[in-house]
């Protein structure tokens, strides 16, 4: 229930891009945490799921999704402009897969946004 009240408070104070401060603020109004306490709470949440990252491990939020490590091998690119190979060297990527549930809530924002118009 938290978690609706603090996506409703995003969805209609109408910003272009969340940011960290967005998400303090939306716990400080939502939570009753002092500001600096909220700051240190989002900025926790993040670096426990960075930490989790780091040791390649998948981070599950439920009724959200999940963010997933995935390796991926050396392989030969081009260059659009020149089409000379180049080596992209082997790397780790985050990838992010919205869960069912977050992927239903967004839809319906979307329909409410448009019938608000």
């Amino acid at each position: 229930m938290l978690w609706d009240s603090l996506i409703l408070h995003i969805i209609f104070e109408m910003e272009k891009t969340t940011t960290r401060s967005t998400l303090s603020e939306a716990v400080f109004k939502n939570v009753g945490l002092s500001r600096n306490e909220s700051s240190a709470l989002v900025d926790l949440v993040f670096s426990e799921i960075l930490k989790n990252l780091i040791e390649q491990k998948d981070v599950k939020i439920s009724s959200f999704g999940t963010f997933v490590v995935r390796n991926k091998k050396e392989r030969i690119g081009r260059n659009p402009k020149t089409g000379q190979e180049v080596p992209i060297t082997a790397r780790s990527v985050v990838t992010f897969r919205a869960s069912n549930v977050l992927k239903s809530k967004v839809d319906s924002g979307n329909k409410f946004l448009k019938s608000e118009t």
